[in-house]
């Protein structure tokens, strides 16, 4: 009977766990740990996001998902050892599907959120995705569905991941059109 060791994660990779611990996010947003991909790097932590305004989960208004990666050896094409990779989508009142400006609009949700969360970093690229859904046949009939997704990597220049999962929750509650909550004040959960 062979005994199997989990290895000991490096104290870099540790360093960016904690950090992401304990923060106070909108009541709206769900956070959850997932099973995190196995193949990319040697090290890595998932988490996927809800909005939800409401308890209802027919009132789910996006998701996300937040990605970290950690190499020690480090990456050439992260230009470092860690990238945060992340995923928000949200459904849109159908009228943004012709919006020519929509993918500049989501892509600034992103680059808006990791300026006021302060969130230092550098080799970011990504894509904004707008799909429009038509339903046909046997399916109940809806107007066409709209919906955006924001796609993006980064190279955090910390092991302070924080303001990352911050500005991350953030784009995705834009996206799903939360309105922002006001400097210095604390959102409430909202009453049942």
């Amino acid at each position: 009977m062979s005994s199997q060791r989990t290895p000991v994660a490096p104290p870099e990779f540790e360093a960016a766990l904690l950090s992401l611990r304990g923060h106070r996010l909108r009541p709206e947003f769900k956070l959850e740990e997932v099973p995190a991909p196995t193949r990319i790097a040697p090290y890595a932590l998932a988490l996927t996001g809800e909005v939800n305004p409401g308890s209802d989960p027919e009132d789910l208004a996006g998701s996300g998902r937040f990605v970290v990666l950690y190499d020690p050896e480090g990456q050439p094409a992260w230009n470092g050892n860690f990238r945060v990779i992340v995923m928000g989508r949200a459904a849109l009142e159908p009228e943004f599907a012709a919006d020519p400006m929509l993918g500049e609009v989501g892509w600034s949700w992103l680059t808006d959120a990791l300026a006021a969360e302060e969130a230092p970093y550098h080799s970011l690229s990504g894509t904004v995705t707008r799909v429009l859904s038509e339903t046909f046949g046997g399916l109940e009939l809806r107007s066409g569905e709209v919906e955006i997704e924001v796609r993006a990597s980064w190279s955090p220049q910390t092991t302070d991941l924080a303001p990352h999962l911050r500005a991350w929750a953030l784009m995705t509650c834009q996206a799903s059109g939360l309105p922002p909550v006001p400097d210095n004040v604390s959102p409430m959960k909202p009453k049942r």
